[in-house]
């Protein structure tokens, strides 16, 4: 994977919360590159492999969004599907677009609070009288570059 030379630690860049807390955004068929990460109990086990593979061919290909965005749907127990926002189709990837408009809300801390995080979701989209059809998942940072920086934030996007 090529480092990140325009932050601290040379990998994951510092997350800003402030633009994703609470917001509304909107997907028109958004490019992403969509590989599967295997997983036991929603530990994942090849997960620094599947994103090594596929930061090689986006960086090769100069297709890095600005930004940086990385998603997952946490589909089973034992896999989810990730995808990583791209700015071209990547050649000898799978390509996937997402659409639709998504509540967004940023929480912060260990990811055994991740059910918490999940009821809080729910609660904070039901305030605003929609339905949730899909969620996904925005790991901000590795967990090296969480420890480094003191935070551990993790985006839930609630598809409306």
């Amino acid at each position: 994977m090529e480092l990140n030379e325009k932050n601290e630690t040379g990998c994951c860049p510092r997350f800003n919360p402030e633009p994703w807390e609470e917001k509304e955004i909107t997907f028109k068929d958004k490019l992403f590159v969509k590989d599967h990460i295997t997983s036991f109990l929603h530990i994942p086990l090849n997960f620094g492999k599947v994103m090594v593979r596929n930061m090689e061919k986006i960086t090769k290909a100069g297709a890095l969004e600005q930004g940086q965005i990385l998603l997952c749907d946490e589909k089973s127990m034992w896999g989810s599907d990730v995808y990583i926002a791209v700015t071209k189709d990547i050649e000898g990837a799978e390509m996937a677009k997402i659409s639709g408009t998504f509540l967004c809300k940023t929480f912060e801390g260990p990811y055994k609070d991740m059910h918490k995080w999940i009821e809080q979701m729910k609660s904070y989209v039901g305030s605003k009288a929609k339905q949730i059809k899909k969620m996904y998942f925005y790991y901000t940072t590795c967990p090296k570059c969480a420890k480094v920086y003191g935070k551990n934030y993790v985006v839930i996007l609630a598809q409306v």
